[in-house]
């Protein structure tokens, strides 16, 4: 029995299901510029817009600079680990494949359905956020939706009107599942488009922004250890080391969408050669503006702002309030924030449905995921399926439900993505490689401890939830994907 469980899928066969073609083949359109363009649409959004923010006010004040960087570091190391795994095994599923080469089935289960904390529930995340800019763009033209109808039941306005369902947080997920469906060439023209607006502006605020930093809110850079609790009665670490491993944490939320790339791997014209350099590119990009945007936010506004008045749309809050005469930059930024939570939704619902096609291959879930649209080749049911359930958190459940559950589920991923590359070097030295690590195994180390401490920074509650969702996937496994495995078939030993 242990044996079926860690049971490995030959890479020769993943190799070879990469060069089929016919009615479930997946079509390859994108190039590495388009995969950068992916990877930069799928990173920044609700991370860097609204994540910092709260990291800033709970965890580490304006030493999220420095936080930003270990997660970037942590990101760095998994980076290369995915860019050597993507360029040798060019299939989708991402880390759920690698692992299901390296480290057997059990493991492979475990992440493919830890992903869906990091793309289904990450995208439905992403969505609520979306409504509230969107509603505040309505604003802007003298338009407002009734609470409502863009809250969740579990939510109350301070004038106690209950929120009863989140009805553009709905629409837009609809919207992008069915530019999904479309195709995967089309939904990376729209996504080159937003990412050029969203960076554009991100630049914008880091430029004018410089000059309206005042030196006294980065003083202390690194506040005293002590402790904050929240508005929900949660205490959290902050200032200090845990402090910054804490935010590190929080943050690592901003850069969830450059592996998604790597979900991609079945559809990149040039896999070896185009996969890394979407994934590291992306990455590259997006830290250097996530370091220079921290940097100017939590030197405009104070702590306390962030904490209070300037908790919700910080970004605008902190342009309005100390940046005088740019109003209609704060207006700008709502729309870039709208631009960027499009494009993250659309990556995110992309990974997911690429993950579980993966996965309905092998026999772990359903086949009705990998069934591909006989005009458009893309896997329509699976994004139909997704956005229904997508729907169903994004329009019943607040955002805060699922924020750190989605960082600290990426890390696990990421921390056997770093064990994974180590392993298969050893048993497969001589599989061609496109893109080969430097360093290993010191690189896979330090990944593996920089993603372990980010997840020891989330505290003890992420890591009884992380149990908990484990737990629940164990149960469809034992229930399902171990008996219709295709690896536990008679043909396929």
């Amino acid at each position: 029995m242990a044996g079926s469980l860690f049971r490995i899928k030959s890479i020769d066969s993943l190799l070879a299901a990469a060069s089929q073609g016919g009615e479930t083949a997946l079509k390859r359109t994108l190039t590495a510029p388009a995969l950068v363009a992916l990877g930069i649409g799928g990173i920044i959004g609700a991370g860097l817009f609204v994540r910092t923010a709260a990291a800033i006010a709970e965890r580490s004040g304006p030493s999220v600079v420095i936080a930003f960087l270990v997660a970037g570091v942590g990101c760095a190391f998994a980076g290369l680990c995915y860019a050597e795994f993507a360029s040798m095994i060019p299939i989708a599923g991402s880390a759920y494949t690698y692992s299901y080469a390296t480290m057997g089935e059990l493991i492979a289960w475990i992440i493919g359905w830890d992903l869906v904390l990091e793309y289904a529930l990450g995208a439905a995340t992403v969505a609520i956020a979306w409504s509230e800019y969107f509603n505040k763009i309505l604003e802007f033209i003298g338009i407002e939706i009734p609470y409502q109808w863009y809250h969740s039941p579990l939510e109350v306005s301070p004038d106690g009107v209950h929120g009863i369902i989140n009805i553009p947080a709905i629409i837009i997920l609809a919207a992008l599942s069915a530019l999904l469906i479309r195709g995967i060439k089309e939904s990376a023209t729209v996504n080159n488009i937003i990412v050029i607006t969203k960076v554009s502006i991100v630049i914008l605020v880091i430029v004018i922004g410089w000059g309206y930093i005042n030196p006294a809110n980065h003083t202390p850079f690194i506040p005293a250890a002590t402790t904050y609790t929240t508005s929900q009665g949660i205490t959290h670490p902050y200032g200090g080391v845990m402090g910054i491993l804490g935010a590190a944490g929080v943050v690592f939320f901003a850069f969830i969408g450059f592996d998604a790339v790597s979900t991609a791997a079945q559809e990149a014209k040039n896999p070896k050669r185009d996969m890394p350099i979407g994934i590291l590119g992306s990455l590259v990009v997006c830290t250097l503006l996530y370091v220079a945007f921290s940097y100017v936010l939590s030197g405009v506004a104070t702590v306390q702002d962030f904490r209070t008045a300037g908790k919700e749309a910080s970004v605008a809050y902190a342009i309005l309030t100390y940046m005088h005469g740019y109003e209609w930059l704060a207006k700008f930024v709502t729309v870039a924030i709208l631009f960027g939570f499009s494009s993250v939704i659309l990556v995110m619902l992309l990974g997911q449905s690429r993950v579980f096609y993966s996965m309905a291959h092998d026999g772990l879930v359903p086949p009705v995921f990998a069934d591909v649209h006989p005009t458009y080749r893309t896997p329509w049911k699976s994004n139909m399926i997704f956005f229904v359930f997508t729907s169903l958190f994004a329009g019943f459940l607040p955002e805060s439900v699922v924020g750190e559950m989605t960082s600290i589920g990426t890390l696990f991923a990421f921390i056997l993505v770093c064990a994974g590359v180590w392993i298969m070097r050893v048993r497969r030295p001589d599989v061609p490689r496109g893109f080969v690590v430097p360093a290993l195994p010191v690189v896979a180390v330090l990944g593996i401890v920089v993603c372990g401490s980010m997840i020891y920074g989330l505290g003890w509650t992420n890591w009884v939830r992380l149990a908990i969702w484990l737990v629940i996937g164990l149960v469809f496994y034992f229930g399902y994907g171990r008996s219709h495995s295709r690896l536990a078939q008679p043909a396929s030993r």
